[in-house]
């Protein structure tokens, strides 16, 4: 038996690995279905593929490397960074890779978690860390005739290297992050790109820049500049980018620089008001772009607004009757992000947690869930940062997870009570309240009904303030009783 299980190989589950490998607690085994680590950035290598914040934000605080190429890191380096930070802190020999958990039961009787692989093996772990993450599963849309296609047709978390477009007549269904991206590497090269667009949405410049040899050479000699780096996108982070979410002035601000972006990149009256969201900006994923709206004007490319009818041989039918003639269909449609930890089917005293989320995912701190003792989410319901860095939000957790090992010793088991996780809900429930969110627009951090299940709605460092010492009065523990020194009172404020 394990001290501690963790599923999932990306940024989450890499950084919970590499801090118990710093703590000394070496009993940890990282199950990843994949053949390689990575996550999203293993999965989306399609071309263009970058982050859209800073580099030195949207990496480990505590390893920052001084060789980025640019502001925004493309994909291929964040993947090398993972690596490189797996290697480097001897991670590698705890990793199970090809290795697809399938089954999670807690077994009440010795107070551990069973594990079954898909496989068939069986493992046993007295914690179980899911750092699953919430965009692994692709979504594809409900269309009719998805099968009908005569040509190629792939989701954009599914681009293999060899798969090439040029001179193919193209459609992009979708026009999110990843779509942004794809649209303009794409275009130069194939004949023709239909871009289907359901609802438009905010873009603004990216401040992106290639950094030269002195810089690096700056960047990798000193360390404070790093920090000082970090710390700067941070605070900015903090500032302008959380205004538009509580509808500040920095909001009106961001929504004047995307309509004077459009304006100037966009000089067909026509297409702009195609390309014009009629919702807050914010209330979807604020992208960050250069490149996107020259790629829609060019001459070869055309922005679809009539909705899609079906999916034919040839190519893709819309609402009016007429067929668009494509070689190639790309779903840059997004992924299944608010079924957590699915399809891995996690059971406890509570029951089967895909019953308990039926009605939306919910968790103490975004972690913790009563009646599943012992079990850590990792990038959990609303956790998610839309202003800032995702990687600042799973530190916290896993720094929260230490010191609940801490906490529970080598025979104990911890679980979150009702009450605590009562009243976090009604906290978060009540911050949601007003948040842009609720405009009305369709996103990816909201359940079918609309419930709103994947963001957190307050500044990330009030979240990091939050999850720094577990509050023993706020968990059942089974075993020894805990010295009286660490036992609180506080209330389950986030």
């Amino acid at each position: 038996m394990i001290d501690v299980a963790v599923i999932g190989a990306g940024f989450a589950g890499l950084g919970m690995a590499i801090q118990l490998e710093r703590a000394g607690l070496e009993s940890y085994v990282v199950f990843e279905k994949a053949g390689d680590i990575g996550g999203v950035w293993r999965d989306n290598a399609y071309p263009g593929a970058a982050c859209d914040l800073p580099s030195y934000l949207y990496s480990y605080s505590f390893e920052q490397p001084g060789d980025w190429s640019h502001t925004y890191a493309r994909q291929p380096e964040i993947l090398r960074y993972l690596r490189r930070a797996a290697q480097e802190h001897g991670v590698w020999s705890h990793l199970r890779l090809g290795t697809e958990i399938t089954h999670a039961r807690f077994d009440a009787g010795t107070g551990v978690w069973r594990l079954r692989t898909a496989g068939g093996e069986e493992h046993s772990a007295r914690v179980l860390v899911a750092a699953t993450g919430q965009l692994n599963r692709p979504r594809l849309p409900r269309l009719e005739g998805l099968g009908d296609f005569a040509g190629t047709a792939f989701h954009s978390s599914r681009w293999g290297p060899d798969r090439s477009l040029d001179g193919k007549s193209v459609a992009v269904i979708g026009n999110g992050c990843s779509a942004v991206q794809i649209v303009p590497s794409i275009a130069a090269g194939a004949r023709q790109v239909y871009v289907f667009q359901r609802s438009p949405k905010w873009v603004i410049p990216k401040l992106d820049r290639r950094y030269g040899a002195a810089a690096r050479w700056f960047y990798g000699r000193f360390a404070w500049p790093r920090r000082l780096a970090r710390l700067a996108w941070f605070a900015l982070a903090e500032t302008v980018a959380y205004s538009p979410l509580r509808r500040g002035v920095f909001g009106r601000m961001l929504t004047a620089v995307a309509r004077h972006h459009l304006r100037r990149q966009v000089p067909d009256p026509e297409l702009r008001a195609k390309l014009t969201p009629d919702y807050p900006f914010g209330c979807n994923r604020m992208i960050l772009s250069n490149d996107y709206y020259p790629a829609i004007c060019r001459p070869n490319t055309e922005l679809v607004t009539d909705g899609i009818a079906r999916i034919v041989g040839a190519g893709v039918e819309t609402v009016d009757g007429r067929v668009r003639p494509v070689d190639a269909i790309v779903y840059a449609t997004g992924f299944d992000s608010t079924d957590f930890l699915a399809p891995i089917e996690v059971s406890g005293p509570a029951g089967r947690l895909s019953d308990v989320w039926q009605d939306g995912a919910s968790a103490y701190l975004g972690m913790l869930v009563p009646g599943f003792p012992n079990l850590f989410v990792l990038y959990g319901p609303n956790t998610g940062s839309t202003n800032n860095s995702i990687i600042h939000m799973i530190e916290s957790q896993v720094r929260f997870v230490l010191r609940c090992l801490r906490l529970i010793g080598t025979d104990q088991t911890m679980e979150v009570s009702q009450a605590a996780f009562a009243e976090y809900q009604q906290w978060l429930q009540a911050r949601l309240r007003g948040t842009v969110w609720e405009a009305g627009c369709s996103s990816w951090y909201k359940t079918e009904s609309g419930r709103i299940t994947n963001t957190y709605p307050s500044r990330a460092l009030r979240y990091r303030l939050a999850t720094r010492r577990p509050k023993r009065a706020h968990f059942q523990i089974s075993g020894p009783a805990r010295a009286e020194s660490e036992r609180t009172t506080a209330p389950a404020r986030a």
